[in-house]
């Protein structure tokens, strides 16, 4: 059986060529992929969303199989419905269902029946799709369609699919489709939408279901979402990260009614990462800094300048770090950043105890800077900078939201060191691994 695509010419072009040209302008290239255990991904028409699908799926490492999840916007087929064989075709060409994963979830699971039904007309699986084409042709996907049910019913499926996913041995990433708020206006919905995406960033499933129900949160998606964070923590997941989120109005400019689309990832935290979260608990909840492990795996054995970002519900609370090694190890140098971006970042106060479940981390270890002779030789999403001028330096890490230009990497440098617009300059670029 192949099921055709439904929307194409609608929510995205049916020509092959637009289509890839679309996406093409829609992702983003050079960026640290992650090996993500799940995703939030939303599905309205790619000039509203696709931006929002393109940075999410830009940064994970590709796998076997994508078991994809839906709403059930039509009302046909049964309440929780599965394709277990034949193909998904879209202008980019046909995908096949992993039948061995499929029907190890519909033995894992009473609650899931196989019908096709409920699939011909649904889109918020087919939207996934063109998108996983562009970056990939080698993989498969199982399309689950869910209707009405429990959260305990939602919660059994992410059950089930855990368990199929280890009894296959299957590298699989789970994909929830959703979009959250539906026309309200801009400011209501981002905030009812930021307080489903901090029970998603805590992994609670059950306090979503709270939150959707208690601020009216019209999240289409919230029963994909509710079995991806069961599976996902199942799966030895330990965080979950805010990619992306805009709203239909920053396309349109109509702030009167609009609909939220978030991207998310659901993995498990680095060590680095992890290091650099300990480190900052330890210290606000009790003023003591922690030594580093006794066992450093290889990438923390190293000298390196280390920058350490800390954001809270996806908004800057501090950074902090070292152009070049000040410490004998990777670890060390983590150590001391995280603290330093906790409590000494001049913007932010220090952060405080009832501020840590809402925090994430990122650790950036830089590569030696090495001198360039022009601009042509900088790249914003691949390169930081640092100008120098007169004893005077200023630093700027790589692929950063709204920073598109190589003008405006140096302005920000300028300013962030006082170097004035017509002080001579040398400039430096260096590479970052960066750690989630």
């Amino acid at each position: 059986m192949i099921r055709q695509s439904v929307v194409a010419g609608q929510f995205y072009p049916a020509d092959k060529a637009q289509l890839t040209a679309l996406i093409e302008k829609m992702v983003s290239k050079d960026v640290q992929k992650e090996d993500a255990i799940g995703l939030v991904s939303p599905h309205a028409g790619y000039i509203y969303s696709g931006p929002v699908t393109g940075a999410v799926l830009s940064h994970i490492k590709f796998k076997d199989t994508f078991i994809i999840m839906g709403p059930n916007h039509t009302g046909l087929g049964k309440p929780l419905s599965i394709m277990a064989y034949g193909s998904w075709e879209t202008p980019l060409g046909e995908v096949e269902i992993d039948t061995e994963m499929a029907r190890q979830i519909l033995a894992n699971s009473p609650h899931v029946q196989e019908d096709s039904r409920a699939h011909e007309r649904e889109h918020s699986i087919e939207l996934q799709i063109p998108f996983l084409q562009y970056f990939s042709q080698d993989f498969k996907i199982v399309p689950i369609v869910l209707g009405y049910a429990t959260t305990e019913i939602y919660k059994e499926l992410g059950d089930a699919i855990a368990q199929a996913i280890k009894t296959t041995k299957r590298k699989t990433v789970i994909i929830a489709s959703s979009d959250m708020t539906h026309y309200e206006p801009q400011e209501q919905a981002r905030q009812k939408d930021m307080m489903a995406i901090e029970a998603i960033i805590d992994l609670n499933a059950d306090e979503l279901a709270r939150r959707v129900e208690k601020l009216n949160i019209s999240m289409c998606g919230y029963a994909p979402t509710i079995a991806l964070i069961t599976a996902a923590t199942k799966l030895g997941a330990t965080r979950a990260e805010l990619v992306k989120y805009q709203t239909s109005g920053d396309v349109t400019h109509d702030f009167s009614s609009v609909v939220g689309y978030a991207g998310m990832i659901v993995g498990k935290m680095s060590q680095l990462t992890k290091l650099a979260k300990n480190t900052v608990e330890t210290y606000v909840l009790g003023g003591r800094i922690i030594s580093p492990p006794d066992k450093l795996p290889p990438q923390m054995k190293e000298m390196a300048g280390v920058f350490v970002s800390i954001h809270k519900l996806g908004n800057l609370r501090g950074c902090i770090g070292t152009f070049e090694p000040t410490q004998p190890s990777v670890a060390e140098e983590i150590i001391t950043n995280a603290i330093s971006s906790a409590t000494r970042d001049p913007r932010f106060p220090p952060i405080t105890p009832d501020e840590l479940k809402d925090l994430e981390y990122s650790v950036d270890v830089l590569s030696p800077p090495e001198r360039v002779e022009g601009k042509d030789q900088l790249d914003p999403k691949k390169y930081g900078i640092i100008v120098e001028s007169r004893g005077r330096r200023g630093l700027l890490l790589p692929d950063l939201e709204g920073v598109d230009s190589v003008e405006f990497q140096i302005n920000i440098c300028r300013q962030k060191a006082g170097i004035g617009l017509k002080d001579p300059i040398t400039l430096y670029r260096f590479r970052v691994k960066r750690y989630k």
